[in-house]
């Protein structure tokens, strides 16, 4: 049996310098945040924290679909349901921290439920106050359903542009399922007004700032774990099935036990995001699960680069940083940049901004090789006859 490679082993450069620059934003942020006094230049408000903690949850989402588009080839259209159900695990949660401090005053239940004559909480919010339990659902939640439809959509061989279908679908479905009030889940409002967390302020300076640190990390072990899952013998299959899935069976692998598995890793990857943005940016909507977020998810992993697990998390920043510049100089030109950015990705850098420096740096050292004189071929006769001299 062969030895198991440890897991540093198995991380490249480029993941050490994402986990260097992701340590690097853990000490500075919080840093100039709470060291450096407002009046200062380098002073970052607390509402950047947020905003910051905002992308990396992105940058989180964007990872999970990369861990199955670019390395199962599975075009998710629907991770924006995964993403979304976690953000309303966590939202429950929140909402019974409330308490009696809502606008109604009632001990038990939320504001919404006490305005649409609601006389008791329904059974599913039970349990939502106690953290360990809704942390359990952050997982629970989104994984047991993409490991049902992955499982049944895999097994019947629904791939290509059909499966992308169907994903999309299912987040659709979900969208007009929450925005009915009777599922009494806030209906077009969503959840909202969240007061603490953990029996913490949630608007205090300090858990703004843990919060983007705990972004940090989990986006740090979300990538360490795609990056075992990808580098193992599993993933070398994974990879396999995405190039020649029928060869793959062919040779005995059963292909929709491979890719239900990346595919309920990656929900409960998206879920956890969910979970992390919603007491960061205040609110969580059926909004999130319109397909258009969805779509810009897969957009982010495409410019970042397809099947480099970091790429993806640096496509999601920087679209974001952008997305937040131009909506507030010119709103309405926003989707047709972004329209526009992806088409010159698609012609220009078919690889995305780091496949292409990857394979930039490859060509590079290729032509380098290709320089340098060929070693002599020196007999073994001669070689030892010059060590014994």
């Amino acid at each position: 049996m062969a030895p198991r490679t440890p897991l540093l082993a198995m991380i490249d450069t480029k993941g050490w310098i994402f986990l260097g620059v992701l340590l690097a934003v853990c000490l500075i942020v919080p840093l100039f945040n709470l060291a450096v006094p407002p009046g200062s230049p380098l002073h970052v408000p607390t509402y950047v924290v947020s905003l910051l903690g905002k992308y990396l949850c992105y940058a989180l989402l964007a990872l999970s679909l990369d861990l199955v588009w670019g390395y199962g080839g599975i075009l998710s259209l629907g991770h924006g349901a995964f993403f979304g159900l976690g953000g309303y695990a966590m939202g429950m949660y929140l909402m019974r921290q409330i308490g009696p401090r809502g606008v109604y005053g009632h001990p038990v239940l939320p504001d919404f439920m006490v305005f649409l004559n609601y006389k008791e909480l329904p059974w599913y919010w039970l349990g939502f106050d106690f953290f360990p339990f809704a942390a359990l659902m952050v997982l629970l939640v989104p994984g047991l359903l993409g490991f049902l439809f992955g499982w049944l959509a895999f097994r019947s061989r629904v791939t290509g542009v059909y499966l992308s279908i169907i994903t999309q679908a299912m987040t659709y479905a979900l969208m007009l399922a929450f925005f009915r009030n009777d599922m009494g889940l806030g209906g077009n409002n969503g959840l909202t007004d969240f007061k603490d967390i953990l029996d913490f302020n949630v608007q205090a300076q300090g858990v703004r700032v843990t919060l983007f640190v705990l972004t940090a990390v989990a986006l740090a072990l979300g990538y360490l774990i795609a990056r075992f899952m990808t580098v193992s013998a599993y993933g070398k299959i994974l990879v396999a099935i995405r190039d020649a899935e029928p060869r793959t069976r062919f040779l005995g692998y059963r292909p929709h036990h491979y890719k239900a598995l990346a595919f309920t890793v990656s929900a409960m990857m998206a879920g956890v995001a969910g979970a992390l943005y919603v007491p960061q940016v205040g609110i969580i909507n059926p909004s999130e699960f319109t397909p258009t977020n969805s779509i810009e998810a897969v957009i982010w992993v495409a410019v970042g680069g397809r099947g480099t697990l970091v790429g993806a998390a640096l496509g999601a920043v920087l679209i974001n940083y952008a997305k937040t510049l131009l909506t507030g100089a010119m709103p309405e030109a926003w989707l047709f940049a972004l329209g526009a950015l992806f088409v010159l990705v698609t012609l220009f850098l078919p690889q995305g901004i780091v496949g292409t420096l990857i394979a930039r740096l490859g060509d590079r050292k290729a032509r380098i090789a290709a320089r340098l004189p060929p070693e002599p071929d020196i007999p073994p006769r001669l070689l030892e006859e010059g060590r014994g001299s």
